[in-house]
């Protein structure tokens, strides 16, 4: 059994004014009503340029951000690598429209490819495929609604852009994650990761798509991708919960269509252990990154992992928590010896600050996530404090 109550590993590297910050947000984004007041105020602040930018960088960004820059991101990564644990670099620009900002997207993906290359603590390189596409494109080819010229141009233009990202990983041979969205786009997703999983992974998995467990049929979707891939292409699957599900209830409710998530969370995790399951079941055939902050999860696949004589240093296998959460998983595991990394968000502050904003919103939706975080953090605090 892995020991995720031994904080003293948790929270090593963490100085007492790291725990004391940690404390007051997460104290704060335990209640909705004030950080959804907070979110929105710093949202309005930086609109009229008001000079807020330094305290969100020294509070909220630096809890959960590694820089502004993959150059700024450095001494994040050389701290989580002390630790024997690996940074996923993730330019998290959200919410863009232009062909200039796909392009810097596109850019900076790239980038973390390249570091990637050259540093053995930098195991993978992520992005969003609306962060290089807009989301009304994504959403008519999802739907298969008929495409203008113009639309046609850009689709050819996004389409072009995957292709240099994932054949660049190909090349440098770094893995990289296709992250999951909407469910009204993530059709569209699926289609172009397998079409890049086909045609770069043919000797081992380097292409990742990114399953969300809440979505009621997608152990469908994996075995259905199982029986595709067969004889003909490595899988590469970065399993997570969700991170759209009250968004995803309310469009059904509003569109009156059959809800695509689970409304119970026994059901998601019960989903998300059957996909753990399957994934080690054809560990022969298929990679697997667990994204997960769930205890129960992380323990039951190093269960399967003994059960089925796996190494724990399989490279085919990771798990995978965000920079500034579940530190007590993150760093137990590192050092029980298991494969895991750190999704470490980079990129400017007004930039980065949608994701920032919907990482609140999903954090104060799941229950007791705020808490366990805070309870930890006191418990470290008065172990320090009786040393």
């Amino acid at each position: 059994m892995i020991d995720f109550k031994n904080l003293k590993i948790a929270f090593a590297d963490k100085t007492n004014t790291d725990l004391n910050r940690a404390y007051f947000l997460f104290k704060g984004m335990s209640n909705p009503l004030f950080s959804k007041l907070l979110t929105a105020l710093s949202q309005f602040a930086l609109k009229l340029h008001l000079p807020i930018k330094p305290i969100i960088k020294a509070t909220v960004y630096k809890q959960f951000c590694g820089g502004e820059t993959i150059k700024e991101s450095q001494s994040t990564i050389e701290k989580l690598w002390k630790s024997k644990i690996g940074t996923i670099l993730d330019f998290s620009a959200e919410g863009k429209e232009s062909t200039k900002d796909f392009n810097r997207a596109l850019k900076q993906t790239l980038s973390s490819i390249k570091k990637a290359a050259i540093s053995e603590s930098v195991p993978f390189s992520v992005f969003k495929l609306t962060g290089i596409c807009k989301f009304s494109l994504l959403e008519k080819i999802n739907n298969k609604i008929p495409l203008s010229a113009n639309d046609q141009k850009e689709k050819r233009e996004y389409e072009l852009r995957v292709n240099s990202i994932c054949q660049l990983a190909h090349d440098k041979n770094v893995a990289i994650f296709i992250d999951a969205e909407e469910s009204w786009i993530q059709d569209a997703i699926d289609s172009i990761a397998e079409e890049m999983m086909v045609k770069y992974n043919t000797k081992k998995a380097l292409i990742f798509n990114t399953i969300q467990l809440y979505r009621n049929d997608r152990l469908t979707y994996l075995n259905s991708l199982l029986e595709r891939s067969e004889n003909n292409f490595f899988i590469g699957i970065k399993l997570v919960r969700g991170a759209y599900h009250e968004q995803e209830i309310e469009r059904a409710k509003t569109k009156n269509y059959p809800c695509p998530v689970h409304t119970l969370k026994k059901w998601t995790d019960t989903d998300y252990d059957t996909a753990l399951e399957t994934c080690i079941k054809n560990i022969s055939r298929i990679s697997v990154c667990a994204g997960t902050h769930n205890e129960n999860s992380t323990q039951f696949l190093a269960n399967l992992m003994k059960e089925n004589g796996l190494n724990k240093n399989d490279n085919r296998i990771y798990f995978s928590q965000l920079l500034g959460m579940s530190d007590h998983i993150s760093y137990n595991l590192s050092a029980a010896n298991y494969n895991v990394s750190k999704y470490v968000p980079y990129g400017p502050v007004k930039d980065v600050m949608p994701y920032l904003v919907r990482r609140a919103e999903e954090n104060t939706s799941i229950a007791g996530q705020m808490g366990r975080e805070l309870i930890n953090i006191i418990e470290e605090k008065k172990r320090r404090k009786n040393a």
